[in-house]
This record gives structure tokens, C-alpha cells and sequence, in this order.
């Protein structure tokens, strides 16, 4: 099974599922095809946007399980 790490980019994430966009749009990043997408880690990209990347990726990764 696909598993999250916050040192992954947000791309990463989106190409192996581009509906995982839902669970980084709840967390209020929508910015999900700029450059950022690509080259910040979720956890920098956390940092940035005032989010705690634990959580994020704790959602990504429910999301990922019920794919499963």
C-alpha cells in the first residue's frame, strides 16, 4: 500500500492519486499546481501554509487505506 511521509512532495502524492487533491484542498492548500507542488516537501509546504503536517499526512494516508 501507498504510504504519505511529510519528506514526499505534494506532487508525488497527486500523481500517484489526483483525487488526494481533495484532502489537500480541506487543509487550504489549493495551490496544488504551482512550482511549490513540485519542489516543497508536504511538511515545508505545512510550515509555510500554517498547517500541522502530521495531520495532513495522517489524512492522506486514511485516504490511501480506503482505496485499498
Amino acid at each position: 500500500m501507498f504510504k504519505v511521509t511529510e519528506d514526499m512532495t505534494i506532487m508525488e502524492v497527486l500523481q500517484k492519486d489526483r483525487e488526494s487533491a481533495a484532502v489537500f484542498m480541506k487543509y487550504g492548500l489549493h495551490c496544488l499546481g504551482c512550482p511549490g507542488a513540485t519542489m516543497e516537501s508536504i511538511g515545508d509546504a505545512g510550515k509555510v501554509h500554517g498547517i500541522d503536517p502530521s495531520k495532513l499526512v495522517e489524512d492522506l494516508n486514511k485516504f490511501f487505506e480506503s482505496k485499498a
